[in-house]
Formats: C-alpha cells, sequence, structure tokens
C-alpha cells in the first residue's frame, strides 16, 4: 500500500522517513519530496508499505502523532 506522510518537519530526511514505518512493518520503497534549490524537504513524502494490513496500520499509529513539533498526517497515497 502506498501512502502520503504530510507536515513532515523540514529536517526530516529519507532515512528519519523510513525508520518512522519501519516501527510498524516492512517498507518497499521511501521517498522524501525536496526542494530542488536547497535539497531540502518540502514537508512531505511517499512510503510504500509491503502488505496492506501494514499500510492501515501506518495510517492508524501515524495519522496525528507528533513528529518533533509537527502533527504528521499520514494517508493512503492517490
Amino acid at each position: 500500500m502506498k501512502l502520503m506522510a504530510l507536515n513532515l518537519p523540514r529536517d526530516f530526511d529519507e532515512q528519519s522517513l523510513a525508520m518512522l514505518f519501519k516501527k510498524i512493518g516492512n517498507i518497499k520503497s521511501c521517498s522524501l519530496v525536496l526542494n530542488e534549490d536547497a535539497g531540502k524537504s518540502k514537508g512531505f513524502g511517499f512510503v510504500e508499505m509491503a502488505l496492506e494490513h501494514e499500510g492501515e496500520l501506518a495510517i492508524q499509529e501515524l495519522h496525528g502523532s507528533k513528529v518533533g513539533k509537527n502533527k504528521i498526517r499520514v494517508k493512503k497515497a492517490n
């Protein structure tokens, strides 16, 4: 299941994003959307969970949770 994580801290990197979701289950892929000029996070990224139920669990566990000072949103990617 492909997920979108929103409102991530701007100092987040792909490794931090992967570690956040690996606590829930196995991930197939992870990508953080970066500002091309500065090379810093735009505050959102995509994670593909290996199994459907792990994706659902990630939404339940992480949506609305605090990461740093930010309350993140996690939803199914279109």
